[in-house]
């Protein structure tokens, strides 16, 4: 009986390729944010710090790569970093809604999964709502320099 169980696990393995495990997911992920964050906060310092100011920065180049090329990769890590982040909350969202329904809220019982998505998805756009508000309120009130 045993062997007949490990053949079919192993045939519905095989069947179904093989499974990597949530923690494993969440441990390469969390990797990444780490390494990411502290590739990012080491590029805002160099961005901050190293280079001179505005203007002055033109023409200067560190390890072959100018101020612009500096803020353009930060940026590009902020965004790795953004995306990491809500990969991150994804994953965990049951535990999130969990913690906010129980601790927060104190109620017993949570929300089934397609209410717990939809409040996922709201949220979501909410963010990216707000996001898009704040940026195109900058976009329209920005002041060009006195001529």
């Amino acid at each position: 009986m045993e062997s007949q169980q490990t053949s079919i696990h192993a045939e519905g393995e095989a069947a179904n390729g093989p499974r990597i495990s949530r923690t494993l997911i969440n441990f390469w992920l969390d990797t990444i944010l780490m390494l990411t964050f502290v590739a990012l906060s080491i590029t805002a310092v160099i961005v901050q710090f190293v280079f001179p100011p505005g203007v002055a920065a033109k023409g200067w180049l560190l390890w072959g790569m100018n101020y612009d090329q500096w803020c353009s990769l930060q940026f590009t890590m902020l965004c790795v970093l953004g995306l990491g982040v809500i990969v991150h909350v994804m994953l965990h969202w049951a535990w999130v809604c969990g913690v906010v329904v129980r601790k927060l809220l104190h109620r017993k019982e949570l929300p089934d999964d397609g209410i717990r998505t939809v409040y996922g998805v709201g949220l979501l756009i909410t963010l990216l709502l707000t996001a898009a508000t704040v940026i195109g309120f900058a976009m329209l009130t920005i002041q060009m320099p006195p001529q």
